[in-house]
């Protein structure tokens, strides 16, 4: 990496990772959420950065080029429809093929009547996630095991090595972006709350919603019982060095998709476990709070201070910075509608707006509210970043280093049980007649060879 460009990495690292620890940086740090508008920007249709993240990565590069961010995503278009479409996922309408190659890819609810899993089943998930997951749920999400035999056989072998071949993609993208543009990779790993990844792969909303009403103590038990699977993913994908948060992306978890009291007897005590195993490790969480979640900010607060950082789409600034901004790091706020239908001139007194009430002594990110498509028009967002280096400025001297981290110990980790597996060691070795050599070397390769079975299915269900 060339001397200057190592220089610019050190500089927009240091001015992240300040932000987000609360502290006040040289500068209002900028980290777009930008996904197909990348694809907007590089003159690509959504199909392209979609069905082939190749181009998708190639975009992102092209616009850490042409823009002064500091931190992005390596590719935010993450549904790669190549995978969805190996695996023959039913819930993805794929650009250029079930839609337009214009339109981002689509998520389809699955009727009421005919769910991916049926009420009946929620003691089949609670009892054993992983089973229920391999013999009922994949088989039901995916229109290539209704094909024949081989087609089934083709489509999850397609798949596990799509996957592989996806996610050790993106360590050699990270590295195009530190080394050719001096941008940061602004989070590590995959979090979702039980109840929301429920409610997106389970039972869809509706289901979930009369699921709520009528038996809610099946949903709290089905969300404690995936609680430790979730956990297990999300703590496997920490960034080693503690910079980077793990984004939770937050939806349908909030009221008024769901009452005070679910949220107070489900939704947190089945989230709020990860989010302190998360920080007991040293990691932050990014509350990617999509919607509206001003009545949480409470809850919200009595986490440890610095543990989250929370970004805003469509709640009240002013309450989010009077709640939590003395304690956490606020993000985003830049409505997306503005960013599409909007002029300049009103995008940069938005930015202005936000930077008053949220960072006027540090602990903020510009960002849109939500995350970019196709929609937002390049001269906004140009005007988005060029305003904020202007007028976000605290001082002329960039940090030589980002606070320290807080103590190793902030919490005692909450006991998630074993490490899960889809086909345990103990029951393979009742299979073997008598083992010969060296136990333990058997043991750890099959271990690990089965957490592949594992990190596939449950990859399945967060990230595709």
């Amino acid at each position: 990496m060339p001397a200057d460009m190592q220089e610019l990495y050190a500089q927009r690292l240091n001015r992240y990772v300040t932000a987000m620890r609360n502290g006040k940086p040289d500068r209002v740090p900028l980290r777009p959420f930008a996904a197909e508008f990348t694809a907007v920007h590089c003159g690509m249709t959504a199909q392209q950065v979609t069905h082939d993240y190749r181009q998708a990565f190639e975009a992102v590069i092209r616009c850490c080029h042409d823009y002064d961010w500091d931190a992005a995503v390596p590719n935010m278009v993450y549904v790669w429809t190549g995978l969805a479409q190996a695996a023959g996922l039913r819930y993805y309408a794929i650009p250029g093929i079930d839609v337009d190659e214009h339109t981002g890819f689509q998520y389809r609810e699955p009727p009421l009547d005919n769910a991916w899993m049926r009420r009946e089943e929620y003691d089949e998930l609670i009892e054993d996630p992983v089973a229920f997951l391999w013999t009922k749920w994949l088989p039901r999400i995916s229109a290539e095991y209704e094909m024949s035999p081989m087609r089934r056989d083709l489509a999850l072998v397609k798949s596990a090595w799509a996957m592989a071949d996806y996610f050790t993609a993106f360590g050699p993208q990270i590295e195009r972006m530190k080394n050719e543009t001096g941008t940061v990779s602004a989070i590590s790993g995959m979090l979702k709350a039980p109840l929301d990844v429920l409610a997106d792969k389970f039972r869809g909303y509706l289901g979930l919603a009369f699921d709520l009403k009528e038996i809610p103590e099946k949903v709290e038990a089905a969300c404690r019982a995936l609680m430790p699977h979730l956990a297990h993913v999300a703590l496997a994908g920490l960034d080693p060095s503690h910079h980077l948060p793990i984004p939770v992306w937050m939806h349908r978890s909030c009221v008024p998709f769901i009452s005070h009291e679910h949220f107070e007897r489900i939704f947190w005590p089945t989230f709020r476990p990860m989010v302190e195993a998360i920080w007991a490790r040293g990691n932050q969480v990014l509350f990617y709070a999509e919607g509206k979640w001003d009545a949480h900010l409470d809850t919200f607060a009595t986490l440890p201070a610095g543990s989250i950082i929370y970004h805003i789409d469509r709640g009240d600034p002013k309450l989010c910075a009077e709640k939590l901004g003395g304690k956490f790091c606020l993000s985003g706020g830049v409505p997306n509608a503005l960013l599409a239908f909007g002029t300049p001139e009103q995008v940069r007194a938005k930015c202005q707006e936000l930077i008053d009430i949220c960072g006027e002594n540090g602990g903020y990110i510009m960002d849109a509210s939500a995350i970019m498509q196709n929609d937002a028009r390049v001269e906004n967002v140009r005007a988005m970043t060029d305003f904020t280096r202007q007028y976000g400025v605290y001082s002329s001297t960039p940090n030589s280093a980002p606070p320290p981290p807080p103590p190793a110990e902030r919490c005692p980790e909450p006991d998630f049980g074993p490490p899960p597996a889809c086909f345990r060691w103990e029951d393979k070795l009742r299979e073997i007649p008598a083992l010969q050599g060296d136990p333990e070397l058997c043991r750890r390769i099959w271990s690990n060879l089965d957490a592949f079975a594992y990190t596939y299915i449950w990859h399945l269900v967060l990230s595709f």
